[in-house]
């Protein structure tokens, strides 16, 4: 058994048409839903009572009173999210980017670009703008528009350039307004894995209109099915490996190490003047090297794409176009 308020790896599972909570123990999904008030409740209701809640999954647990979750079991979406925001907040990732940017979709601009870059310096134009570093910045991406673990994601019709982002993203569980730093990190609740699906061809133009991004991203997000709890993340939160594998090929390793800001500092300022609420989910941006603009592997009609991060979980979809 994890150490008393240390961390739990959750899920819900649809068996024969019923959703149920499940907690991970000795390489093993068991049934948590008898310890919940209710059959309604989900991975959510969980995070918010936590950790009142593991006392009781403890105590079933030891005295063999947790059904096992059959392998078979179909992941389901551990939550309905109340909001989804995503951040960017690796100055890497947003240079590097914006260099393939240039390179895909903008050659004549590239050879002006590595001529300056021949000093050893970044092309100006490529670095975040100023506000980026003074504070964190996101948008608004679909909350209702998400698929989990093994579920098909649909190609976008009005795009043909699919991309994929590598991203953890955490859940609060408490209600923040002007919240201090410690009553932020206590608000978060659970951390998963996020695949921000992106149709590039259509995200500059976007971008430009002054509104941000719209159908180039609002399509679909991945989100994992599992969930695990914020004390078994938050002390290696700069420190996780993660990487990006297309069908079975790595592509990518990478990790958490180049945030800008902290997850303090974030919820801050999130909720300077403004209410956030259990169940909001919040993406902390795509790492370094995380998505086919940066490292040139990009979809393709019936890949397999699978994005794990270290102590979180894993997140596999199938792409698929028509």
């Amino acid at each position: 058994w994890p150490q008393k308020g240390g961390g739990m790896r959750l899920a819900r599972f649809n068996l024969n048409g019923n959703l149920e909570v499940a907690a991970h123990f000795n390489e093993g999904w068991y049934s948590i839903q008898s310890v919940l008030p209710s059959k309604n409740c989900d991975v959510l209701d969980v995070l918010i009572q936590w950790p009142e809640v593991e006392t009781e999954v403890q105590a079933r647990f030891l005295a063999n009173e947790l059904p096992v979750i059959d392998s078979n079991a179909i992941p389901s979406l551990p939550f309905q999210p109340l909001s989804l925001r995503d951040m960017m907040l690796s100055e890497i990732h947003a240079t590097n980017a914006a260099r393939g940017f240039v390179a895909r979709y903008m050659p004549k601009v590239l050879p002006l670009v590595k001529l300056f870059e021949r000093t050893g310096k970044t092309f100006p134009a490529l670095k975040p703008k100023p506000i980026w570093y003074r504070q964190p910045l996101y948008y608004f991406s679909s909350h209702t528009n998400l698929v989990t673990d093994g579920e098909e994601v649909a190609w976008p019709s009005y795009s043909d350039d699919l991309d994929y982002e590598l991203e953890l993203a955490f859940v609060l569980s408490k209600p923040l307004y002007n919240a201090t730093p410690k009553q932020a990190l206590d608000a978060i609740g659970g951390f998963m894995v996020l695949n921000d699906f992106s149709a590039r061809d259509v995200q500059l133009e976007e971008m430009r209109s002054g509104f941000g991004p719209q159908k180039s991203k609002h399509f679909v997000n991945g989100l994992s099915s599992t969930v695990v709890t914020a004390d078994d993340i938050l002390p290696e939160l700069n420190q996780l490996s993660a990487k990006v594998t297309i069908n079975g090929e790595t592509i990518v390793e990478t990790s958490t190490a180049d945030m800008k800001h902290s997850l303090a500092d974030v919820l801050v300022f999130l909720s300077k003047s403004e209410k956030l609420f259990p169940g909001e989910v919040i993406g902390l941006g795509t790492m370094p090297g995380g998505c086919a603009m940066e490292n040139g592997c990009w979809l393709k009609d019936g890949d397999e794409i699978r994005l794990t991060i270290d102590k979180v979980g894993s997140l596999t979809n199938k792409i698929k176009k028509g």
